[in-house]
Protein backbone atom coordinates (compact mmCIF):
# COMPACT_ATOMS: atom_id res chain seq x y z
CA UNK A 1 0.00 0.00 0.00
CA UNK A 2 1.53 3.01 -0.99
CA UNK A 3 1.77 6.31 1.16
CA UNK A 4 -0.93 8.15 -0.72
CA UNK A 5 -3.73 5.89 -0.29
CA UNK A 6 -2.88 4.69 3.32
CA UNK A 7 -3.02 8.42 4.55
CA UNK A 8 -6.18 8.60 2.47
CA UNK A 9 -7.64 5.67 4.86
CA UNK A 10 -6.11 7.40 7.77
CA UNK A 11 -8.34 10.65 6.92
CA UNK A 12 -11.10 8.53 5.77
CA UNK A 13 -12.06 8.10 9.62
CA UNK A 14 -12.31 11.66 10.03
CA UNK A 15 -15.48 11.99 8.72
CA UNK A 16 -18.83 13.66 8.89
CA UNK A 17 -20.22 17.06 8.44
CA UNK A 18 -20.54 19.17 11.57
CA UNK A 19 -23.99 21.77 12.40
CA UNK A 20 -21.28 24.83 11.64
CA UNK A 21 -20.34 23.05 8.54
CA UNK A 22 -23.37 22.16 7.12
CA UNK A 23 -25.21 25.81 7.21
CA UNK A 24 -28.92 23.39 5.93
CA UNK A 25 -31.43 22.78 8.82
CA UNK A 26 -30.87 19.71 10.41
CA UNK A 27 -32.68 17.36 12.44
CA UNK A 28 -32.59 13.69 14.33
CA UNK A 29 -33.45 11.01 11.79
CA UNK A 30 -36.18 10.13 13.85
CA UNK A 31 -37.81 13.48 14.12
CA UNK A 32 -38.24 12.89 9.84
CA UNK A 33 -39.49 9.63 10.44
CA UNK A 34 -36.02 7.78 9.45
CA UNK A 35 -33.70 5.27 11.58
CA UNK A 36 -30.45 6.63 12.92
CA UNK A 37 -28.94 3.45 13.01
CA UNK A 38 -29.99 2.16 9.35
CA UNK A 39 -28.75 5.38 8.52
CA UNK A 40 -25.14 4.54 9.72
CA UNK A 41 -25.54 1.90 7.20
CA UNK A 42 -24.34 4.28 4.35
CA UNK A 43 -20.71 5.05 5.78
CA UNK A 44 -19.34 1.78 5.76
CA UNK A 45 -20.43 0.92 2.30
CA UNK A 46 -19.20 4.19 0.84
CA UNK A 47 -15.85 4.04 2.99
CA UNK A 48 -15.44 0.51 1.33
CA UNK A 49 -14.95 2.02 -1.96
CA UNK A 50 -12.22 4.65 -0.29
CA UNK A 51 -10.54 1.56 1.47
CA UNK A 52 -10.04 -0.21 -1.38
CA UNK A 53 -9.12 2.32 -3.54
CA UNK A 54 -11.68 2.86 -5.93
CA UNK A 55 -12.53 6.14 -5.39
CA UNK A 56 -10.58 8.52 -3.64
CA UNK A 57 -13.19 10.60 -1.67
CA UNK A 58 -16.88 11.53 -1.40
CA UNK A 59 -19.63 13.27 0.02
CA UNK A 60 -22.53 11.92 1.10
CA UNK A 61 -26.03 13.54 2.29
CA UNK A 62 -29.13 13.09 2.66
CA UNK A 63 -32.19 15.30 3.83
CA UNK A 64 -36.19 14.46 4.34
CA UNK A 65 -39.03 16.57 5.12
CA UNK A 66 -36.43 19.58 4.66
CA UNK A 67 -33.64 18.56 7.39
CA UNK A 68 -30.52 16.89 6.65
CA UNK A 69 -30.73 13.70 8.54
CA UNK A 70 -27.32 12.16 7.14
CA UNK A 71 -23.79 14.01 5.99
CA UNK A 72 -20.90 12.33 5.81
CA UNK A 73 -16.74 13.20 4.52
CA UNK A 74 -15.13 10.62 3.38
CA UNK A 75 -11.36 10.40 1.68
CA UNK A 76 -9.31 12.87 0.12
CA UNK A 77 -9.74 15.32 -2.24
CA UNK A 78 -6.50 15.35 -3.55
CA UNK A 79 -3.23 13.35 -2.53
CA UNK A 80 -3.07 14.86 0.72
CA UNK A 81 -5.67 16.75 1.23
CA UNK A 82 -8.86 15.40 2.79
CA UNK A 83 -12.42 15.69 1.63
CA UNK A 84 -14.02 18.95 3.09
CA UNK A 85 -18.10 19.78 2.87
CA UNK A 86 -17.45 23.07 0.98
CA UNK A 87 -15.20 21.27 -1.66
CA UNK A 88 -15.92 22.39 -5.07
CA UNK A 89 -16.87 19.90 -7.51
CA UNK A 90 -16.96 19.78 -11.38
CA UNK A 91 -21.19 19.43 -12.11
CA UNK A 92 -21.13 18.78 -15.52
CA UNK A 93 -24.70 17.45 -16.39
CA UNK A 94 -26.03 18.35 -13.14
CA UNK A 95 -25.52 21.85 -15.09
CA UNK A 96 -28.92 21.03 -16.95
CA UNK A 97 -31.54 21.29 -14.39
CA UNK A 98 -29.79 24.77 -13.74
CA UNK A 99 -30.36 25.65 -17.02
CA UNK A 100 -34.03 24.44 -17.47
CA UNK A 101 -35.18 26.90 -13.86
CA UNK A 102 -33.63 29.97 -15.54
CA UNK A 103 -35.28 29.26 -18.92
CA UNK A 104 -38.65 28.26 -16.77
CA UNK A 105 -38.10 31.58 -15.03
CA UNK A 106 -38.33 33.81 -17.71
CA UNK A 107 -41.41 31.48 -19.46
CA UNK A 108 -43.47 32.23 -16.18
CA UNK A 109 -42.77 36.18 -16.84
CA UNK A 110 -44.43 35.64 -20.26
CA UNK A 111 -41.59 36.17 -22.59
CA UNK A 112 -42.45 32.63 -24.72
CA UNK A 113 -44.31 29.69 -24.83
CA UNK A 114 -42.93 26.45 -25.18
CA UNK A 115 -43.84 25.28 -28.26
CA UNK A 116 -42.99 28.03 -29.80
CA UNK A 117 -40.06 27.96 -32.62
CA UNK A 118 -36.75 28.09 -31.23
CA UNK A 119 -36.16 30.50 -34.81
CA UNK A 120 -38.53 32.93 -33.93
CA UNK A 121 -35.97 33.85 -31.29
CA UNK A 122 -32.62 32.47 -32.93
CA UNK A 123 -33.57 33.08 -36.52
CA UNK A 124 -30.07 31.63 -37.35
CA UNK A 125 -32.14 28.29 -36.79
CA UNK A 126 -34.76 29.57 -39.07
CA UNK A 127 -33.63 27.14 -42.07
CA UNK A 128 -31.91 23.98 -40.07
CA UNK A 129 -32.05 20.92 -42.44
CA UNK A 130 -32.31 17.54 -41.07
CA UNK A 131 -29.57 14.31 -42.15
CA UNK A 132 -31.42 11.96 -44.27
CA UNK A 133 -28.38 9.96 -45.65
CA UNK A 134 -24.88 9.90 -46.48
CA UNK A 135 -23.56 8.08 -49.75
CA UNK A 136 -20.40 9.05 -52.32
CA UNK A 137 -21.78 12.24 -52.97
CA UNK A 138 -21.99 13.20 -49.51
CA UNK A 139 -24.64 14.37 -47.03
CA UNK A 140 -28.00 14.65 -48.15
CA UNK A 141 -30.60 16.47 -45.68
CA UNK A 142 -34.65 17.00 -45.79
CA UNK A 143 -36.39 20.11 -44.44
CA UNK A 144 -37.58 19.53 -41.21
CA UNK A 145 -41.27 18.52 -40.93
CA UNK A 146 -42.68 20.58 -37.95
CA UNK A 147 -40.19 23.26 -36.29
CA UNK A 148 -37.92 22.72 -33.54
CA UNK A 149 -39.52 24.11 -30.35
CA UNK A 150 -38.04 25.17 -26.79
CA UNK A 151 -40.08 22.12 -25.70
CA UNK A 152 -37.98 20.19 -27.21
CA UNK A 153 -34.95 21.83 -26.31
CA UNK A 154 -35.90 21.19 -22.66
CA UNK A 155 -36.62 17.14 -23.63
CA UNK A 156 -34.17 16.52 -25.63
CA UNK A 157 -35.41 15.76 -28.63
CA UNK A 158 -34.55 19.19 -30.56
CA UNK A 159 -32.96 16.78 -33.16
CA UNK A 160 -29.28 18.53 -31.99
CA UNK A 161 -26.86 16.05 -31.03
CA UNK A 162 -23.06 16.22 -30.11
CA UNK A 163 -22.10 13.84 -27.26
CA UNK A 164 -20.05 11.47 -28.27
CA UNK A 165 -21.95 9.74 -30.32
CA UNK A 166 -20.69 8.27 -34.01
CA UNK A 167 -22.95 9.71 -36.73
CA UNK A 168 -22.09 12.04 -39.34
CA UNK A 169 -23.97 14.99 -37.84
CA UNK A 170 -21.53 13.75 -34.24
CA UNK A 171 -18.55 14.23 -36.72
CA UNK A 172 -19.27 17.31 -37.97
CA UNK A 173 -19.98 18.81 -34.38
CA UNK A 174 -16.47 17.76 -33.53
CA UNK A 175 -15.06 19.32 -36.70
CA UNK A 176 -16.46 22.50 -35.83
CA UNK A 177 -15.04 22.75 -32.50
CA UNK A 178 -18.58 23.91 -30.90
CA UNK A 179 -16.99 25.04 -27.48
CA UNK A 180 -14.48 27.25 -28.71
CA UNK A 181 -15.82 30.76 -28.77
CA UNK A 182 -18.77 32.08 -27.22
CA UNK A 183 -22.13 30.45 -26.99
CA UNK A 184 -23.36 32.69 -29.81
CA UNK A 185 -20.04 31.31 -31.98
CA UNK A 186 -21.40 28.13 -31.04
CA UNK A 187 -25.01 28.79 -32.66
CA UNK A 188 -23.29 30.33 -36.06
CA UNK A 189 -21.54 26.89 -36.47
CA UNK A 190 -24.95 24.92 -35.22
CA UNK A 191 -26.91 26.72 -37.77
CA UNK A 192 -24.42 25.58 -40.43
CA UNK A 193 -25.31 21.64 -39.59
CA UNK A 194 -28.32 19.75 -40.05
CA UNK A 195 -30.08 17.99 -37.16
CA UNK A 196 -29.74 14.28 -37.22
CA UNK A 197 -33.46 13.62 -36.37
CA UNK A 198 -36.56 15.29 -36.93
CA UNK A 199 -37.65 17.52 -33.57
CA UNK A 200 -39.50 15.74 -31.53
CA UNK A 201 -39.25 12.29 -32.76
CA UNK A 202 -36.86 11.10 -30.46
CA UNK A 203 -34.25 11.36 -27.68
CA UNK A 204 -31.03 12.14 -27.97
CA UNK A 205 -28.97 13.32 -25.41
CA UNK A 206 -27.24 16.72 -26.95
CA UNK A 207 -26.19 20.87 -27.16
CA UNK A 208 -29.69 21.42 -26.51
CA UNK A 209 -28.97 22.61 -22.87
CA UNK A 210 -26.28 24.92 -24.40
CA UNK A 211 -28.79 26.44 -26.73
CA UNK A 212 -31.36 27.07 -24.21
CA UNK A 213 -28.29 28.96 -22.17
CA UNK A 214 -27.91 31.20 -25.38
CA UNK A 215 -31.62 31.30 -25.19
CA UNK A 216 -31.57 32.87 -21.59
CA UNK A 217 -28.94 35.40 -23.00
CA UNK A 218 -30.79 36.51 -25.68
CA UNK A 219 -34.07 36.72 -24.00
CA UNK A 220 -33.35 38.11 -21.16
CA UNK A 221 -30.31 40.42 -22.82
CA UNK A 222 -27.33 39.60 -19.79
CA UNK A 223 -24.42 36.73 -19.85
CA UNK A 224 -25.73 33.42 -18.62
CA UNK A 225 -23.21 33.51 -15.98
CA UNK A 226 -24.85 37.03 -14.67
CA UNK A 227 -28.46 35.67 -15.15
CA UNK A 228 -27.45 32.57 -13.21
CA UNK A 229 -25.87 34.50 -10.21
CA UNK A 230 -28.63 37.69 -10.22
CA UNK A 231 -31.78 35.10 -10.96
CA UNK A 232 -30.96 31.77 -8.92
CA UNK A 233 -27.52 31.70 -7.47
CA UNK A 234 -27.28 34.90 -5.22
CA UNK A 235 -31.19 34.84 -4.14
CA UNK A 236 -30.57 30.99 -2.56
CA UNK A 237 -27.31 32.04 -0.95
CA UNK A 238 -25.51 29.41 -3.15
CA UNK A 239 -22.12 31.19 -2.80
CA UNK A 240 -20.13 28.28 -4.33
CA UNK A 241 -21.76 27.87 -7.40
CA UNK A 242 -20.20 29.53 -10.85
CA UNK A 243 -18.54 28.70 -14.06
CA UNK A 244 -15.30 29.30 -12.57
CA UNK A 245 -13.37 29.08 -9.30
CA UNK A 246 -11.55 32.56 -7.83
CA UNK A 247 -8.51 31.99 -7.27
CA UNK A 248 -8.73 32.48 -3.22
CA UNK A 249 -10.96 28.95 -3.78
CA UNK A 250 -8.59 26.86 -5.61
CA UNK A 251 -7.32 24.98 -3.03
CA UNK A 252 -10.98 24.00 -2.17
CA UNK A 253 -10.79 22.05 -5.72
CA UNK A 254 -11.09 18.26 -5.92
CA UNK A 255 -8.74 16.86 -8.29
CA UNK A 256 -10.30 14.20 -10.56
CA UNK A 257 -9.34 10.56 -10.81
CA UNK A 258 -9.90 7.64 -13.14
CA UNK A 259 -8.90 3.87 -12.46
CA UNK A 260 -5.41 2.31 -13.56
CA UNK A 261 -3.93 -1.07 -12.88
CA UNK A 262 -3.20 -0.57 -9.13
CA UNK A 263 -6.35 1.45 -8.27
CA UNK A 264 -6.72 5.03 -9.10
CA UNK A 265 -4.87 7.61 -10.29
CA UNK A 266 -5.09 11.63 -10.94
CA UNK A 267 -6.02 12.57 -14.14
CA UNK A 268 -6.81 16.51 -13.60
CA UNK A 269 -5.03 18.92 -10.76
CA UNK A 270 -6.97 21.84 -10.11
CA UNK A 271 -4.57 24.30 -11.58
CA UNK A 272 -5.72 28.05 -12.22
CA UNK A 273 -4.76 28.11 -15.48
CA UNK A 274 -7.91 25.71 -16.48
CA UNK A 275 -10.37 26.27 -13.56
CA UNK A 276 -9.66 29.69 -12.32
CA UNK A 277 -10.02 31.98 -15.34
CA UNK A 278 -13.35 33.09 -16.41
CA UNK A 279 -14.31 31.01 -19.17
CA UNK A 280 -15.84 32.27 -23.06
CA UNK A 281 -17.96 28.94 -23.37
CA UNK A 282 -20.82 29.62 -20.78
CA UNK A 283 -22.39 25.57 -21.52
CA UNK A 284 -25.90 25.17 -20.17
CA UNK A 285 -25.13 21.49 -20.76
CA UNK A 286 -22.20 21.25 -18.00
CA UNK A 287 -20.26 23.92 -17.01
CA UNK A 288 -20.90 25.04 -13.90
CA UNK A 289 -18.82 24.34 -10.60
CA UNK A 290 -20.34 23.97 -6.87
CA UNK A 291 -20.67 21.94 -3.33
CA UNK A 292 -22.95 19.57 -1.94
CA UNK A 293 -24.44 21.77 -0.15
CA UNK A 294 -25.12 24.37 -3.00
CA UNK A 295 -26.71 22.06 -4.71
CA UNK A 296 -28.95 20.70 -1.65
CA UNK A 297 -30.51 24.21 -1.60
CA UNK A 298 -31.07 23.83 -5.48
CA UNK A 299 -32.75 20.73 -5.07
CA UNK A 300 -34.87 21.67 -1.81
CA UNK A 301 -35.85 24.57 -4.17
CA UNK A 302 -37.33 22.09 -6.98
CA UNK A 303 -38.73 19.66 -3.75
CA UNK A 304 -40.39 22.74 -2.27
CA UNK A 305 -41.95 23.50 -5.42
CA UNK A 306 -40.07 26.53 -6.58
CA UNK A 307 -39.03 28.33 -2.99
CA UNK A 308 -36.30 27.85 -0.57
CA UNK A 309 -36.02 29.97 2.50
CA UNK A 310 -38.62 32.32 1.76
CA UNK A 311 -37.32 32.92 -1.84
CA UNK A 312 -39.46 31.49 -4.45
CA UNK A 313 -38.16 31.29 -8.39
CA UNK A 314 -40.89 29.16 -9.86
CA UNK A 315 -44.16 28.71 -9.52
CA UNK A 316 -45.48 24.93 -7.82
CA UNK A 317 -47.36 24.26 -11.06
CA UNK A 318 -44.32 25.31 -13.11
CA UNK A 319 -42.32 22.82 -10.89
CA UNK A 320 -44.84 20.01 -11.08
CA UNK A 321 -44.48 20.53 -15.05
CA UNK A 322 -40.87 20.38 -15.72
CA UNK A 323 -40.84 16.94 -12.96
CA UNK A 324 -43.39 15.34 -15.17
CA UNK A 325 -42.62 12.96 -17.89
CA UNK A 326 -42.76 14.68 -21.15
CA UNK A 327 -42.15 12.02 -23.46
CA UNK A 328 -43.75 8.72 -24.90
CA UNK A 329 -42.11 5.34 -24.94
CA UNK A 330 -41.40 5.32 -28.66
CA UNK A 331 -39.36 8.02 -27.84
CA UNK A 332 -37.03 7.18 -25.31
CA UNK A 333 -33.47 6.09 -26.27
CA UNK A 334 -32.81 2.29 -27.38
CA UNK A 335 -28.68 3.01 -27.32
CA UNK A 336 -26.55 0.59 -25.71
CA UNK A 337 -26.02 3.34 -22.66
CA UNK A 338 -29.03 5.61 -22.01
CA UNK A 339 -31.12 2.87 -23.18
CA UNK A 340 -30.44 0.63 -20.22
CA UNK A 341 -29.98 3.98 -17.92
CA UNK A 342 -33.04 5.40 -18.73
CA UNK A 343 -35.22 1.97 -18.71
CA UNK A 344 -38.47 2.42 -16.78
CA UNK A 345 -37.90 6.24 -16.91
CA UNK A 346 -39.56 9.08 -18.70
CA UNK A 347 -37.98 12.63 -19.08
CA UNK A 348 -38.70 15.81 -17.84
CA UNK A 349 -37.12 19.36 -18.17
CA UNK A 350 -33.55 18.29 -17.88
CA UNK A 351 -33.65 15.31 -15.67
CA UNK A 352 -35.46 11.46 -16.03
CA UNK A 353 -38.35 10.79 -13.96
CA UNK A 354 -39.18 7.26 -12.59
CA UNK A 355 -42.02 5.57 -13.99
CA UNK A 356 -41.97 2.23 -13.38
CA UNK A 357 -39.85 0.70 -10.54
CA UNK A 358 -40.04 -2.82 -12.26
CA UNK A 359 -38.98 -2.30 -15.19
CA UNK A 360 -35.94 0.36 -13.90
CA UNK A 361 -35.05 -2.20 -11.14
CA UNK A 362 -34.74 0.47 -8.61
CA UNK A 363 -36.17 1.33 -5.43
CA UNK A 364 -38.06 4.63 -5.09
CA UNK A 365 -41.53 6.02 -5.31
CA UNK A 366 -43.23 6.80 -9.22
CA UNK A 367 -42.33 10.66 -10.21
CA UNK A 368 -38.83 10.51 -8.64
CA UNK A 369 -36.53 12.68 -10.65
CA UNK A 370 -32.52 12.65 -10.84
CA UNK A 371 -29.48 13.10 -12.74
CA UNK A 372 -25.92 12.67 -12.40
CA UNK A 373 -22.51 14.16 -14.12
CA UNK A 374 -19.73 12.87 -15.50
CA UNK A 375 -17.37 12.93 -12.79
CA UNK A 376 -19.74 11.15 -10.65
CA UNK A 377 -22.01 13.45 -9.13
CA UNK A 378 -25.56 12.80 -8.94
CA UNK A 379 -29.44 14.04 -6.99
CA UNK A 380 -32.08 12.13 -6.78
CA UNK A 381 -35.61 14.13 -5.70
CA UNK A 382 -38.51 12.15 -3.83
CA UNK A 383 -41.39 14.32 -3.64
CA UNK A 384 -44.21 11.88 -2.28
CA UNK A 385 -41.29 10.64 0.44
CA UNK A 386 -39.70 14.75 0.53
CA UNK A 387 -36.56 12.88 0.13
CA UNK A 388 -33.17 14.43 -1.57
CA UNK A 389 -30.01 12.74 -1.72
CA UNK A 390 -26.69 13.79 -3.15
CA UNK A 391 -23.67 12.09 -2.98
CA UNK A 392 -20.68 13.80 -4.73
CA UNK A 393 -16.92 12.55 -6.06
CA UNK A 394 -14.69 13.10 -8.92
CA UNK A 395 -14.32 9.77 -10.88
CA UNK A 396 -14.30 9.25 -14.61
CA UNK A 397 -16.06 7.31 -16.00
CA UNK A 398 -19.73 7.37 -14.97
CA UNK A 399 -21.28 4.82 -13.32
CA UNK A 400 -18.08 2.79 -13.63
CA UNK A 401 -19.21 1.51 -10.10
CA UNK A 402 -22.32 0.93 -9.12
CA UNK A 403 -22.09 3.67 -5.83
CA UNK A 404 -25.52 5.73 -6.87
CA UNK A 405 -27.50 2.51 -6.41
CA UNK A 406 -26.29 1.71 -3.39
CA UNK A 407 -26.44 4.74 -1.64
CA UNK A 408 -30.34 4.99 -2.67
CA UNK A 409 -31.21 1.61 -1.21
CA UNK A 410 -29.22 3.02 1.43
CA UNK A 411 -31.48 5.82 2.20
CA UNK A 412 -34.33 4.29 1.49
CA UNK A 413 -33.87 1.51 3.70
CA UNK A 414 -34.01 3.82 6.62
CA UNK A 415 -37.11 5.24 5.93
CA UNK A 416 -39.28 3.76 8.78
CA UNK A 417 -42.48 5.69 9.12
Amino acid sequence: MNKTILLCLVIAILTGCSPQEIKLLTAKPEKVGMSSERLNRIKPVMQGYVDENKLPGMITMVARHGKVVHCEKYGCMDVDKPMQLNTIFRMASMTKPVTSVAVMMLYEEGYFQLDDPVADYIPEFKDLKVFSSIDKNGIHTVDQIRPMTIRDLLTHTSGLTGVGADSPVDSMYRDANLSEGTLKDMIQKLSKIPLLYQPGTRWNYSRSSDVLAYLVEVISGKPFDVFLKERIFNPLKMKDTDFYVPKEKIERVVAVYAPDSVGIKVIMKPDTSNISIPVKFLSGNGGLVSTATDYMIFSQMLLNKGIYNGVRLLGSKTVDLMTSNQLSNEIMPNDDFFGPLLSGMGFGFGFAVLQDNIQSKIIGSKGSYWWSGSGNTYFYIDPKEELVLILMTQFVPNFYYPVYKQFRVLSYQAIID
